[in-house]
C-alpha cells in the first residue's frame, strides 16, 4: 500500500485546499477525517468544500450519516479502512484531510474499541445532568490522570465514555488509546500559523458562514432532527440557541467565533503532541511544493523524524 498522505492541524489553516492540490499532483483521492463532515446537510458550518470547488478530485466519507445519527470512531475506522483498501486496489493515492484527531488516529494507528453498556452509560449521563461534567471529570482524574489530562472537563461525552470503559474493563481508559505507531503506513503534514493570523482566519470564516446561510442551514437541520453529536458541533449549537431565542444574533456569532478558536487550540494540542507530524507554515507561498517534497522523501525512505525538521512549527500562543 502506498503511504497515506494525511493533512492535519487546526481548523481554518487551509487543509482542504492543500489536500485537493496534493491529490491532483499525486493521482490521489481525498479521504475525510473530519467527524462533522460525515453528516449530510452539515455543509456551511463544517466548511465542507462544495462539489464544484473540488477540482474534479473524488472525496470519500462525506455525507455518509444522517444528522440524527451519532458518529462513532469504531464505525468510522471500518468505513475508512475499507476505503483505503479500495483506493489501493485502484492504484489511487489516499490523501486524508481533516482535523478530528481521534479519527485520524483511527485511520492510521492501532486503536482498540472496548464495548459499551447502555445502562451504565445512561447512569453516568444522568450524573452529568445532576452533578455537572466537572464532578465526573474529577472522578476520572483520580482513576486515570493520563486520560483526564487529555479530556477537557467540559467534554461530558468523552468523560462519560472514559468512565464507562474503566468500569467495563477494569483498566485505565488511556490504555485503550492509540500509541504513536502507524498500523497504516503514512506521512502526516501539519499546517500551522501564528495565533493572530489564525484568529483572523477564524473570524473571516465565521463571517463567510453567516453570509452563506448558516442560520437557514441549521433551521432546516433542526426540522429534520439533530442527534446529540451533530447538535453539539461548533456553530450549530450556537445557532440553535439563537433560534430558540436564548442568544441574539450578535451573541451567537461571537460565541461561534470563540468556540472555533477554542477548537483550534484543542486541535493544535492534539496534533502537537504527535511527534510524527511534519509541520509547514500555512502561509508559505510554496506550501504545495514543500508538502510534495515531504511526500517524495517519505516515499523514498529518506524523510527523517519530524523532530529533525529544520523549521520547527510556531506555537499558537506566539
Amino acid at each position: 500500500m502506498s503511504l497515506v498522505v494525511a493533512v492535519v492541524g487546526p481548523t481554518a489553516t487551509g487543509k482542504s485546499d492543500l489536500g485537493i492540490a496534493l491529490a491532483l499532483a499525486l493521482g490521489g483521492e481525498v479521504v475525510n477525517t473530519d467527524a462533522m463532515q460525515l453528516y449530510r446537510g452539515m455543509d456551511i458550518g463544517t466548511a465542507k468544500v462544495p462539489v464544484d470547488e473540488r477540482r474534479g478530485v473524488r472525496h470519500h466519507l462525506l455525507d455518509v450519516l444522517e444528522p440524527s445519527q451519532d458518529a462513532t470512531v469504531a464505525d468510522y475506522q471500518q468505513r475508512a479502512r475499507a476505503t483505503l483498501t479500495d483506493l489501493d486496489a485502484r492504484g489511487a493515492r489516499a490523501v486524508a484531510v481533516g482535523g478530528s484527531g481521534l479519527y485520524v488516529r483511527a485511520l492510521l494507528d492501532h486503536m482498540e474499541f472496548p464495548g459499551t453498556d447502555p445502562d451504565l452509560r445512561a447512569r453516568l449521563e444522568e450524573r452529568v445532568e445532576q452533578e455537572g461534567s466537572r464532578s465526573l471529570h474529577a472522578e476520572l482524574a483520580a482513576a486515570d490522570p493520563v486520560a483526564a489530562d487529555g479530556i477537557g472537563p467540559r467534554n461530558a461525552r468523552r468523560v462519560v465514555r472514559a468512565l464507562e470503559v474503566i468500569a467495563l474493563t477494569g483498566r485505565p481508559y488511556s490504555a485503550s488509546l492509540p500509541q504513536h505507531v502507524y498500523e497504516v503506513p503514512a506521512v502526516q503534514i501539519g499546517l500551522d500559523c501564528n495565533r493572530p493570523t489564525l484568529d483572523a482566519r477564524v473570524e473571516g470564516r465565521v463571517d463567510r458562514m453567516w453570509a452563506a446561510g448558516l442560520v437557514a442551514e441549521v433551521e432546516g437541520l433542526l426540522a429534520r432532527g439533530l442527534g446529540r453529536t451533530a447538535s453539539r458541533a461548533v456553530g450549530y449549537a450556537e445557532v440553535a440557541a439563537l433560534l430558540r431565542g436564548e442568544l441574539t444574533e450578535q451573541e451567537a456569532r461571537a460565541a461561534t467565533t470563540a468556540g472555533t478558536r477554542r477548537l483550534a487550540r484543542k486541535q493544535m494540542g492534539w496534533f502537537g503532541r504527535d511527534p510524527r507530524v511534519h509541520w509547514l507554515d500555512a502561509q508559505d507561498p510554496d506550501l504545495v511544493d514543500r508538502a510534495l517534497d515531504l511526500v517524495a522523501r517519505a516515499d523514498a525512505g529518506t524523510l527523517g523524524p519530524a523532530t529533525d525538521d529544520p523549521a520547527p512549527r510556531r506555537s499558537l500562543g506566539s
